[in-house]
């Protein structure tokens, strides 16, 4: 069967999304189709003010709207503690538990030779800075229990060290290979409450 042109193309478009299979999204463009025009504009005006106004926080590297993030902005965060993570949504998924009242560092990824993803590629150099003539006492390596993120959590333990900078890891509560992102709310809450000494 022909699928009209603009049809095809919102599919093919939103095909491209995580997670979306063609069946899928062509669901979502026959439903983009029957909806009122005006919900449609909206969603356009929400992505495209995704793009033009999401940055990220200079300090932190966090989804911003401003020059730095509201964690980073807020007096009510111990600035003692930083929490380094893999992806700005690993802090989405420490957040809601309610059990974390620190800073945030988010590396933009790991370590992963096969991926092509190096030191220069991370937000490391970034890290060390922000401890330099800073009162950071802890730094709490949250990144995904998988080969990438125990050899970048290695890495980062080896150059946070000689700072005489506590360095801990979150407990072992989410399961090996599992992403964060994903685990539930009183899994990562533990996790981060369980932490131990690297």
């Amino acid at each position: 069967m022909q699928i009209a042109e603009p049809l095809q193309i919102a599919i093919d478009e939103l095909s491209k999304l995580p997670s979306i299979g063609k069946k899928t999204a062509q669901r979502l463009a026959l439903h983009l189709l029957k909806t009122d025009p005006e919900n449609v504009i909206n969603l356009i005006k929400a992505i495209s003010d995704l793009k033009e106004k999401i940055k990220l926080c200079s300090v932190c590297f966090n989804l911003a709207v401003d020059d730095t993030c509201d964690i980073c902005q807020s007096t009510k965060r111990d600035k003692s503690v930083i929490c380094v993570v893999e992806e700005a949504s690993d802090i989405f998924a420490i957040e809601r538990t309610n059990e974390y009242k620190g800073l945030y560092h988010v590396l933009g990824g790991v370590l992963s030779p096969l991926s092509g993803s190096s030191v220069d590629d991370l937000h490391i150099q970034e890290l060390i800075g922000r401890l330099q003539n800073t009162e950071v006492k802890e730094i709490i390596l949250a990144l995904n229990p998988d080969t990438e993120g125990d050899t970048t959590s290695l890495y980062l333990a080896k150059l946070i060290k000689p700072l005489n900078i506590k360095v801990t890891r979150i407990a072992r509560g989410i399961p090996i290979g599992g992403d964060l992102e994903f685990a539930d709310d009183a899994t990562i809450g533990r996790a981060v409450l369980g932490r131990s000494d690297l």
